[in-house]
């Protein structure tokens, strides 16, 4: 059976690790700035201004705008009139439904669940942590201080809640909106990737017994 893991992830909460270790693990290819060069590369839009818009909702009129002169691809006419960063994220959209249709894997971010929101297929799941726990490994990782690699947290989380709200029906990080939500501090990195291998075993053992 082919399954798709899409991950949602709060900055620090080792995600996109656990993402990555989980698809190597299961064998199956993994997604997170990968998803964006194969998005410039099939959409036509410089690859640098993809990673300028990734997971950032750009409302700003003039700087739409200005980044406007600078596009390519996307050019028939109802897209012509929409701003730089909407087209950004239809070029990743198609991207991922591309990648979905290709077979497992497991996709970080860039409102995948949403955009995967009709294959019966896909698991969603999103990863939190404890916040000492966050600062510790942004503090280790990017040699900040305690003060700094909070504020980074708040202002990354802001972000991508701002984004994934934006672009998406559902609320970022609300249990709600995914199939299931995972504290990473509480059993680490191997700990939560052994518990989503476990989670997608069980999912794949229904979908056959409902098939049947």
């Amino acid at each position: 059976m082919n399954t798709i893991v899409t991950i949602g992830r709060q900055f620090g909460s080792a995600g996109k690790e656990i993402g990555n270790k989980l698809a190597n693990e299961l064998g199956i290819p993994f997604y997170d700035k990968e998803l964006l060069t194969r998005a410039a590369k099939e959409s036509g839009f410089c690859e640098e201004m993809i990673h300028a818009h990734d997971e950032r909702p750009t409302n700003s009129f003039l700087y739409n705008l200005v980044m406007d002169t600078y596009s390519f691809g996307y050019n028939s006419a109802a897209l012509v009139d929409m701003p730089i960063s909407q087209k950004i994220f239809l070029a990743q959209y198609d991207t991922i439904k591309k990648i979905a249709q290709e077979g497992s894997c497991v996709i970080v971010g860039r409102c995948a669940d949403y955009a995967l929101a009709d294959y019966e297929n896909v698991l969603s799941v999103f990863i939190q942590g404890d916040m000492d726990v966050k600062i510790k490994r942004i503090m280790e990782k990017y040699n900040l201080s305690e003060a700094k690699a909070k504020d980074m947290i708040l202002k990354k989380d802001k972000q991508r809640q701002s984004y994934y709200n934006y672009y998406s029906s559902k609320k970022w990080g609300m249990a709600a909106s995914y199939d299931l939500t995972v504290n990473s501090s509480v059993l680490g990195i191997d700990g939560t990737v052994k518990l989503i291998k476990q989670f997608i075993q069980d999912f794949e053992e229904v979908k056959k017994k409902e098939s049947i």
